[in-house]
């Protein structure tokens, strides 16, 4: 059973060279327990001398002066057989499997790992609140996973001062004054209500230190191994001495500093360690030298620049790779293999070849026909061979001139296509109510019910239909109504033609268009990223409307604790009105796609690399100012701004907390505007912070810049049960505002 859990394999190990083994791991391995079974000392005498060793050997450093010329040597072995060097205890091909047994397991680790040049009293505090976190966390993970999903974790964290020690917890270390005098921290196991940690209790230990790199960066430094098979050393001989039934003569020994990380591997045979010397330093290093193996692992980053430890990387798995195998040496065989949950994996990535290879063909499907099962063959059927499995995925595609009728709460409405708006892949028509032809409306047809799990793009209708139908209303219902928001036309399913075997008002037949859920409203507009592809950066008076009537917006929103969440060059759109001032056609600028809003605190908003908040790429969440953080970018994006691609939300945090700094987003911004210079450095000051903007008077400023021409449509305000009168002269102080502010 443990050599089909260790599913062997032969392959590179992490520092690049090949290995051997019978069971296709380190050959310390192959029982899945230890290099060898507990050494116990077998007469009274060695007993006696392996107690005095353990209370003699309490100085690192001169440990460190017997070992260090011999690490070096070994470091620094250019052999072709490799065989004074070191080898990492782990192959490549067990970190793959271990990163495609944990897809989807989360690691809930919530302290960072701060990042400070300079390490104060508070900041090591924080650096060690953050590893006990880490390590309970890797922990946690990897029981619930392989062990036992439920009940209480049988591990604990305590820290120690020095080898031979008493544990303290980080919380009673810092209690104490003692936080500055930690070496590292260790994973114990729980000997039942016992919680005072003993080192014969140590599962895996983890030195903690300032920096633990060579002065090239690719390894641990000589200095960081010394003292890791210090305290290694110690760990086995305490077991060995223990009466309990503690586990082995090897440990795993985490390598940490605030950034970087490695894993050491220590273990040997005690019967073999000659203390005739009378030095046990010299004895023990001897004992290193010749009998003990010793395997040591490259460094890689675990904690990003934000303090978060990056779980799937290598230098992460590597952690927990040592982690799991120390698990195993106290607690035995889990219950799941890393095989069997990393066997997942290709059917993981079956299933998402299928749907990406939907979403390439639009309605083509692709499945494994019965007959080739047993072979795990993906074959793509002809159009006229599976036409029922086909009809299930149609989309409704509408054509110019088809009449789209929906059913509502109030009846019956039809609607004219009369277009195709962008290139949404057809869920997006402008159109005409059939009862009032005269003014053109924005039909978004959303995704069959039954569409809504195979593709993320289906998903995506659904934020723009069914949940931007329930934001509208909302806004609708607590009296909202401003021209620079989507007014809420009509919302209902599809009424297909022919007959309909529904069982119930809200139920669906086989028909494959029926349960269609459709969201009518007004304007219609073009998008900003089709306006600047093809005119480019939008002049100076553009710019500043488009601020004022973005900030209208936003205002007439917060005015009911409503937030957007999701704003882009594509989800504002320029409005002709038909209207004309000195000659001059009227228009505006609408903040369309309501459908990420958040509504209240549990709310996630749209997640945008380029457009979206720096609070809510960290947090997931939207502080008071993010949405006009996002008109920041937006207008730094329509001013001409270059926006690099971003890959991954680290990038994307990079990128805004180097053109904060540089003032970069400002200057742009000053080229084009002072007003929108000013803006943006008032949206920095908040950026973050629980404080509210002050729309007020930022809508003032630019009302008094920007031209008067669209106060020939300013009657549609904020209305609360009453229609409110606004003075001539102050109307240009009122668009998309509540009175009631």
């Amino acid at each position: 059973r443990q050599q089909r859990f260790l599913d062997s394999s032969s392959g590179p190990s992490v520092d690049g060279s090949f290995r051997m083994s019978s069971a296709g791991v380190s050959p310390d391995r192959r029982s899945g327990r230890s290099i060898a079974s507990k050494f116990m000392p077998t007469s009274r005498r060695a007993f006696k001398g392996l107690k005095d060793c353990a209370k003699k050997l309490i100085d690192c450093e001169s440990l460190s002066y017997y070992l260090e010329d011999w690490i070096l040597e070994r470091m620094n072995s250019t052999s072709s057989d490799g065989k004074w060097s070191f080898k990492s205890p782990f192959l490549i091909d067990e970190l793959r499997k271990l990163d495609y047994a944990l897809e989807g397991v989360v690691f809930q680790q919530l302290l960072r790992m701060p990042c400070m040049d300079h390490v104060s009293g508070i900041a090591k505090e924080e650096e060690y609140l953050a590893l006990e976190d880490f390590l309970l966390a890797s922990a946690d993970g990897l029981w619930r996973t392989f062990w036992h999903k439920n009940g209480p974790l049988p591990f604990f964290i305590c820290c120690p001062l020095r080898a031979g020690s008493k544990f303290y917890t980080v919380e009673k270390a810092m209690s104490r004054g003692k936080i500055g005098g930690l070496c590292g921290a260790a994973l114990m196991a729980k000997n039942g209500k016992d919680m005072q940690g003993q080192w014969d209790q140590v599962v895996e230990f983890a030195l903690f230190k300032s920096e633990i790199g060579s002065e090239n960066e690719l390894g641990l430094s000589a200095s960081t191994i010394s003292e890791a098979l210090f305290y290694g050393f110690h760990i086995i001989l305490s077991r060995s001495l223990s009466k309990s039934d503690t586990c082995g003569d090897s440990v795993y020994l985490l390598v940490l500093d605030p950034k970087f990380g490695g894993v050491v591997k220590f273990g040997g045979d005690l019967s073999k360690l000659d203390l005739s010397s009378g030095n046990p330093y010299v004895s023990v290093a001897n004992w290193m030298k010749n009998h003990a193996e010793v395997y040591v692992s490259p460094i890689d980053r675990i904690w990003n620049k934000l303090g978060n430890a990056n779980w799937g990387d290598l230098g992460t798995l590597q952690l927990l790779l040592a982690t799991f195998y120390s698990i195993i040496q106290w607690k035995g065989p889990p219950r799941k293999s890393i095989a069997a949950l990393a066997a997942d994996h290709s059917l993981r990535l079956q299933k998402r070849r299928i749907e990406c290879r939907l979403t390439e063909n639009g309605v083509t499907p692709i499945h494994t026909q019965l007959e080739h099962q047993n072979q795990g063959e993906i074959v793509e059927l002809e159009d006229d061979t599976d036409s029922c499995y086909r009809k299930q995925f149609d989309r409704l595609v509408l054509e110019p001139n088809e009449v789209l009728v929906l059913e509502d709460s109030q009846g019956q409405k039809g609607f004219q296509i009369k277009d195709t708006l962008g290139n949404q892949t057809c869920s997006l028509y402008s159109a005409v109510s059939l009862d009032q032809p005269s003014e053109l409306l924005t039909v978004h047809v959303g995704a069959h019910p039954s569409r809504l799990e195979p593709s993320w793009e289906d998903m995506s209708t659904w934020y723009q239909v069914q949940r931007q139908t329930k934001v509208l209303n909302i806004l609708k219902q607590r009296g909202l109504s401003c021209i620079y928001i989507p007014e809420i036309i009509a919302s209902g399913r599809v009424l297909h033609p022919g007959p309909c075997s529904k069982k119930s008002p809200g139920g669906r037949c086989d028909h494959p268009w029926c349960g269609t859920p459709v969201l009518v409203t007004l304007p219609v507009g073009e998008p900003l990223s089709s306006i600047i592809a093809q005119e480019g950066p939008l002049s100076s008076e553009e710019a500043l409307r488009c601020c004022r009537d973005c900030l209208s917006a936003l205002k007439s929103a917060a005015s009911v604790n409503v937030q957007h969440g999701d704003i882009s060059p594509e989800n504002v759109v320029k409005v002709s009105s038909g209207a004309h001032y000195g000659g001059v056609r009227y228009h505006r600028y609408v903040l369309v796609s309501w459908g990420h809003a958040v509504l209240e605190d549990r709310d996630s908003p749209g997640m945008n690399l380029q457009f979206s908040s720096t609070h809510a790429l960290q947090q997931g969440k939207l502080c008071p100012a993010s949405d006009a953080e996002s008109v920041v970018y937006l207008l730094y994006f329509l001013c001409g701004g270059s926006l690099q691609d971003m890959e991954s939300i680290e990038a994307a945090l990079q990128w805004r907390e180097r053109c904060w700094a540089r003032r970069v987003i400002q200057q742009q911004l000053g080229e084009v505007s002072a007003l929108l210079k000013a803006f943006s450095d008032y949206v920095d000051s908040l950026c973050g912070t629980p404080y509210p903007v002050d729309y007020d008077i930022w809508l003032r400023r630019l009302n008094r810049v920007v031209g008067d021409s669209e106060s020939l449509d300013r009657g549609k305000l904020v209305e609360r049960n009453s229609i409110v009168l606004v003075r001539g002269e102050d109307v240009a102080e009122s668009s998309g505002t509540s009175p009631l502010q």
